[in-house]
């Protein structure tokens, strides 16, 4: 069964036919993409948007293009083979970042992936896949990129650092896989850590490790039996002229009922947070109901280094079978982010 581009575009141009002009602090008031796009994660290039999703149709890494982020062109498969460390099966939440330019070229496109190990097959790790253009095909590094011991690897996001120049990973790491049963297999006692790992990479390559990964979040009593999809960026704090704020986005509960939900937490200490884990939100930024009851199960969202656009899923009507990407525009004050 094919994409078929006619479908989206005129889902799109309804959207269009009823939206507002966009100005801060909005949700679209309906799916930008109606199919399944899971975990989406979009780049823009050229002043053109690209949009990544969990697998789908027989597509390990499905892709759309848009000019204004609301009308969205199905292209197809971005990575064809995924590496030889994988099974090739249930390949997850990719996200792309294009790295600093070298030698005044242009700089590489990595993928970052998740799917299922072939020495374990019970772990879900995270990959690398690498491409001279943003629309691909990516060739996937045959070498896993991260396989956590507590219960494998997943929801990778690349960032890059315009403070220092460094380059970073975020993902998470699957507790919940090894968990003892109940909400997404880690609501009974005891309770296995889902923490948000940080590590630093080569900014020449986007994979080479530089040191091991940090922890920088992990959940607490209301965020259920996780946390997971991190998505980090890095803004000036308006409430102190001349320093930054890191966000990290986040989703916490489990992504088969209504209680998941968008979050974030901030770090005003650098990117490591002095070494502790960053603040949390007192209240999160999506949950079900959302957006005048439009919303159900609001996840996965990804977050531009501007901290202006997002891109995040919502369940189809009250299921996960269907998880259809939306759009919003992000208002961040301080450490305040609003898109409501």
């Amino acid at each position: 069964m094919l994409f078929n581009p006619l479908t989206i575009l005129c889902t799109c141009l309804a959207i269009l036919a009823t939206s507002a002009p966009l100005s801060r602090r909005m949700v679209t008031p309906g799916a930008v993409i109606a199919s399944n796009f899971a975990d989406p994660a979009f780049i823009t290039v050229n002043n053109l948007h690209y949009a990544f999703s969990t697998n789908h149709q027989g597509m390990n890494v499905p892709m759309a293009s848009s000019v204004d982020m609301i009308g969205w062109t199905l292209l197809g498969e971005a990575m064809p083979k995924v590496g030889a460390w994988s099974t090739g099966k249930a390949v997850w939440a990719p996200h792309v970042v294009q790295l600093p330019s070298q030698n005044n070229q242009p700089g590489t496109f990595v993928m970052y992936y998740t799917a299922l190990s072939k020495a374990n097959p019970t772990f879900h790790c995270v990959g690398a896949a690498t491409s001279a253009s943003i629309s691909g095909p990516y060739i996937a590094r045959d070498e896993v990129f991260a396989c956590s011991a507590g219960g494998g690897s997943i929801d990778p996001s690349g960032f890059h650092d315009d403070g220092d120049g460094r380059q970073y990973v975020v993902y998470k790491t699957d507790g919940n896989n090894i968990g003892h049963g109940g909400n997404c297999n880690n609501g009974v006692a005891p309770i296995v850590p889902t923490p948000i790992m940080l590590q630093e990479v080569n900014p020449a390559n986007g994979y080479e490790l530089i040191g091991g990964p940090t922890q920088i979040l992990d959940r607490g009593p209301a965020d259920g039996p996780l946390i997971e999809a991190p998505s980090l960026i890095r803004v000036p704090n308006t409430e102190a002229p001349g320093t930054f704020v890191y966000i990290l986005f986040f989703s916490s509960n489990c992504f088969t009922g209504g209680l998941y939900d968008t979050s974030y937490a901030t770090s005003i200490n650098g990117i490591t947070n002095g070494g502790q884990d960053y603040e949390k939100s007192s209240t999160p930024l999506l949950v079900t109901g959302s957006n005048n009851g439009r919303l159900y199960s609001p996840g996965g969202m990804t977050v531009g280094p501007e901290g202006v656009n997002a891109v995040f899923h919502a369940d189809l009507g009250t299921t996960h079978t269907v998880r259809q990407m939306w759009y919003g525009v992000l208002d961040i004050k301080g450490r305040t982010v609003s898109i409501l």
